[in-house]
C-alpha cells in the first residue's frame, strides 16, 4: 500500500508539471522525514552523485557536440555521406540515416543529432518530394541513434547508477545499434521507392565525392578518435570526453574555421543548461532513490514480479508495456534513473545480464525520445522544420515499430549486445 501510495503522489506532482528534478529530490526528503531516517542523508546522497569522475564525462560530451552544431558541421557530414548513396533509390533517407549514425559516435546526444542533421536534411528532403511526415519521422527517429551508438549520455548514467562497467555498455551498444540503422535504412529505401514521393538523382562524380569526404574527413576522424582511445583502453570515457572536446574545438576553428566567438560562448551556455538540468535530475533521483531504498520498495517490487511474473519472456513483455507508457509523461533519462533501481533487481533475479539490460533500457528510452507529449526529439524536429506535432508523430509511428521489433530480436538473440564486450 505505501508503494501504491508513493508512486501515485509521484506521478501527481509530475503531472502537476513539477520539474521532475524537484519532484524526485523533494519527495525523497519528505520520505525520510516520514519514515524517521536522518534528512542529513539527502545532502550526502547529492554530494555522492556529484562528486562521481564518470559523471565529468556528461557535459564534456554535451560541449562537444554543442560545438559540432555551431560549427555546422553537420552539413559538410551529410553532404559527404550524400556522395556516395544519394543515386540509390531514397539515397537520401539513406544519407540521413547513416549521417545520424556517424553524428552519433561523436556526440553521444539524441538531441544534438536529431538537430543538426535535421537543420540540412529536412529542407533537402522535401525539396526533392520526399512526403514530409515520412522525413519528420525519420529525423526523429534517426536521432534517438544518438543515445544508443556509443559513446552515450544515458548509458553514462545507467552505468554510474548501477556500477557496471560504461566501456562494456558502450561496446554492448555497438550492435544494437548497426541493426537499428540497417533496419531503417532498408524501411526508407523501400517506403521512398513505392510510396516517398521521392525524385531519383544521378550519381556524382568520382572527384565529387572525395572533395565532399575530404571536408568531412576531420569530423570522421574525430569519431574514431573518441571511439578507438575508450575500445583500446588508452582512456576512460571521461577522458575521451576531454579528448574528444578539445579535438572538435581544433577541427572547427584551425580546419574548417566555421566556429565563431558567438558561436563558442552559445555552444558552452546551452551546455551548461544542458549539464545542470541533467545534474539536478541526477541528484533528484539519488535522493528519491535512497528513500525508497530504505522503504524497501524496489525489494518488495522485485519481490512481487519474481512471485508473479515467473518466465523472462513474461518479465521483458509486463516491462516494456509499463516503459512505453511511462514514456508518455517521462523524459528519458529521469525513466533511466527513476525505473533501473526498481527493475533492475528483479531482472538479475530472472538471469538477464545487467548490460544486457541496460541496452534494453536504452531502446526503451529511445522511444520515450519519439513518443508524444513529452518525446523531446519530436519538439526538436517540430522546431528545426516548423511543422505540426501531429504531423511528426504520425511519421514516427513506423519506425517506433521498427525498435520495438529491435527489442524482440535483442531479446531471442542476447549475443547481439553481448558478443562484442564479452565473447569477441
Amino acid at each position: 500500500m505505501t508503494t501504491i501510495a508513493i508512486l501515485a503522489v509521484l506521478f501527481a506532482l509530475l503531472l502537476l508539471r513539477v520539474p521532475v528534478a524537484f519532484t524526485l529530490g523533494g519527495l525523497g526528503l519528505v520520505l525520510l522525514v516520514i519514515g524517521g531516517f536522518s534528512p542529513l542523508m539527502a545532502p550526502q546522497a547529492i554530494l555522492d552523485t556529484l562528486d562521481g569522475f564518470i559523471l565529468l564525462a556528461v557535459p564534456l560530451f554535451l560541449l562537444m557536440s554543442n560545438i559540432l552544431l555551431k560549427a555546422g558541421v553537420g552539413k559538410d557530414l551529410f553532404a559527404a555521406v550524400h556522395a556516395w548513396v544519394g543515386h540509390w533509390p531514397g539515397g537520401l533517407a539513406v544519407a540521413t540515416i547513416l549521417s545520424c549514425a556517424i553524428f552519433a559516435a561523436i556526440s553521444g546526444s539524441s538531441v544534438a543529432t536529431a538537430a543538426t542533421i535535421g537543420t540540412v536534411a529536412i529542407p533537402e528532403m522535401i525539396n526533392r518530394g520526399y512526403e514530409r511526415k515520412f522525413v519528420y519521422g525519420l529525423l526523429a527517429a534517426g536521432g534517438t541513434l544518438g543515445i544508443l551508438i556509443p559513446p552515450s549520455i544515458p548509458m553514462i548514467v545507467y552505468g554510474f547508477v548501477t556500477e557496471q562497467s560504461v566501456i562494456a555498455l558502450f561496446l554492448a551498444g555497438v550492435g544494437p545499434g548497426l541493426l537499428l540503422v540497417a533496419f531503417f535504412i532498408v524501411f526508407s529505401m523501400i517506403y521512398a521507392r513505392w510510396f516517398g514521393g521521392y525524385t531519383p538523382e544521378p550519381a556524382v562524380s568520382g572527384a565529387e565525392r572525395i572533395t565532399a569526404t575530404i571536408r568531412a574527413a576531420p569530423s570522421m576522424l574525430l569519431a574514431l578518435i573518441v571511439i578507438g582511445v575508450i575500445y583500446s583502453g588508452i582512456a576512460t570515457p571521461t577522458e575521451a570526453a576531454a579528448i574528444g572536446f578539445a579535438a572538435a574545438l581544433a577541427i572547427t576553428t584551425f580546419f574548417l574555421k566555421t566556429l565563431t566567438w558567438g558561436a563558442f560562448k552559445e555552444a558552452v551556455f546551452e551546455t551548461m543548461v544542458t549539464t545542470v538540468a541533467i545534474l539536478l535530475i541526477v541528484a533528484g533521483a539519488k535522493v528519491f532513490g535512497k528513500a525508497i531504498t530504505l522503504y524497501r520498495i524496489p525489494q518488495d517490487i522485485s519481490m512481487f514480479i519474481t512471485q508473479n511474473i515467473d518466465t523472462p519472456i513474461a518479465f521483458i513483455l509486463v516491462v516494456s508495456i509499463v516503459l512505453l507508457i511511462m514514456g508518455l509523461v517521462f523524459e528519458a533519462l529521469s525513466m533511466v534513473l527513476i525505473m533501473t533501481p526498481v527493475l533492475l533487481p528483479a531482472a538479475m533475479m530472472l538471469g538477464f545480464d545487467p548490460i544486457w539490460f541496460g541496452v534494453y533500457m536504452v531502446i526503451m528510452v529511445e522511444c520515450a525520445l519519439i513518443t508524444p507529449p513529452v518525446g523531446l526529439n519530436l519538439y526538436v524536429i517540430q522546431s528545426v522544420a516548423r511543422a505540426r506535432l501531429t504531423e511528426i508523430s504520425r511519421g514516427v509511428l513506423p519506425f517506433l515499430v521498427i525498435m520495438l521489433f529491435s527489442v524482440v530480436i535483442l531479446y531471442l538473440w542476447p549475443d547481439l549486445a553481448l558478443y562484442i564486450p564479452f565473447k569477441l
